[in-house]
């Protein structure tokens, strides 16, 4: 056995006597029925000694309604009420949440959007617009010129 179980131990049967004598000194108790009041005391005690159950965990409540935190222009996050374009650095910061713990956290489905959906749209619009998600395309060979007919030299020698 540990000793700091011991000790205590030696603490909960020194706490149970100085109980037990303080009632018996001020209240007529029979002889026969001293065991049992000291048996009472003794588990009395050893319960308290026992560590809480742990209570159960509330769930969260959302500040709002998860069906209404998705609006075509922006996401209400669920922690605090506010409104935003995108969601993830606000909750990397302000809570030290990730989208997949912020999702695990509220229950909510794999494919919750951490943007709102105009916003994503003009974004997805804007990088096609310049060119962005194309496949790159081969440049066309430089068609070489045909070979320039080759002039007669003429060396003239005295």
């Amino acid at each position: 056995m540990p000793e700091d179980l011991i000790k205590s131990d030696a603490e909960l049967l020194e706490m149970t006597a100085d109980i037990v004598s303080a009632y018996v000194s001020n209240n007529p108790v029979p002889v026969a029925e001293l065991a049992r009041i000291i048996a009472d005391t003794y588990e009395a005690i050893s319960k308290l000694r026992e560590a809480p159950a742990p209570k159960a965990e509330e769930k969260p409540t959302p500040a709002v309604l998860i069906t209404k935190s998705v609006t075509p222009d922006f996401i209400v996050c669920l922690e605090d009420g506010k409104k935003f374009k995108s969601l993830k650095r606000h909750l990397g910061t302000h809570y030290d949440l990730s989208p997949d713990a912020y999702r695990a956290k509220w229950a909510l489905p794999s494919d919750y959007p951490m943007v709102a959906p105009n916003y994503a749209a003009a974004r997805s619009m804007m990088a096609k617009a310049i060119g962005l998600g194309r496949k790159a395309v081969a440049p066309e060979p430089l068609a070489s010129p045909a070979p320039a007919k080759r002039r007669k030299v003429s060396i003239k020698t005295t």
